[in-house]
């Protein structure tokens, strides 16, 4: 069974910094958790590409990251429905900063 911290990150823990810095990558560095990587693929204008990630997991983390991804393709209603799976308060601020939160949250739980 996975520990809480490898089911956000399977492999080496990351910064926020370091998640950002990926993003001139072509690809999500490997190991990242499905909530994770959709963050990720999200950042890089790959919306259905993150929706797929996250649209069939379980928990809370993926659950967030779908809010999210419905509030930024402007669909306040269904993000309402998974803010409220994820246990967290819907986001009415710049999408950005909701990024960036998400992503440190679930970073930060990475490093234990």
């Amino acid at each position: 069974m996975n520990s809480p911290r490898t089911a956000i990150l399977r492999a080496s823990p990351m910064t926020h910094s370091d998640f950002k810095a990926a993003l001139s990558k072509a690809r999500p560095p490997a190991g990242l958790a499905p909530a994770l990587a959709a963050l990720w693929w999200a950042a890089k204008d790959n919306w259905d590409r993150a929706h797929s990630l996250v649209m069939n997991e379980g928990g809370k983390d993926c659950a967030w990251v779908h809010a999210y991804l419905h509030r930024l393709e402007g669909d306040l209603g269904n993000a309402r429905y998974w803010y409220g799976q994820a246990r967290q308060p819907a986001a009415t601020g710049r999408l950005q900063a909701e990024w960036d939160a998400i992503a440190r949250a679930l970073l930060a739980r990475s490093l234990g």
